[in-house]
């Protein structure tokens, strides 16, 4: 098996959602794609990543804000942090495990986030 390729994320606006993921966690758009008249396909990554998110509206069984522990791996597990507080989003205060730094956040919708500076290449 080659990997995980893509997790849904469940949001209520795309748009909200991909700038946060963009903005304070060092995500891009890979694609964004009408799916219909109600529906686009919103896919974001990182560069050299494998792994995928897409931010969903179309599930009626995955309602916005119940993903949690989501991980992101940062190069910078504290300076994001003093960027997303100093923007007003609510973390947890910095804890170092023997995997590495971490806080925990939400995004727009409540899904829980874990932004971590893991100390290995696999998280």
């Amino acid at each position: 098996m080659p990997g995980v390729s893509v997790v849904s994320v469940p949001v209520t606006d795309q748009d909200r959602a991909a700038a946060f993921y963009t903005e304070y966690l060092g995500f891009r758009v890979i694609e964004d794609q009408q799916m219909g008249p109600d529906m686009r396909w919103v896919q974001l990554g990182c560069d050299g990543q494998q792994a995928t998110i897409t931010l969903t509206t179309w599930f009626d069984v995955m309602t916005p804000g119940t993903v949690q522990g989501l991980l992101v791996d940062v190069d910078d597990a504290d300076g994001t942090r003093s960027k997303m507080a100093a923007a007003g989003i609510e973390c947890s205060e910095l804890d170092e495990q023997p995997w590495g730094r971490f806080f925990t956040t939400k995004d727009p919708d409540g899904n829980g986030v874990i932004v971590a500076r893991t100390t290995s290449a696999h998280s």
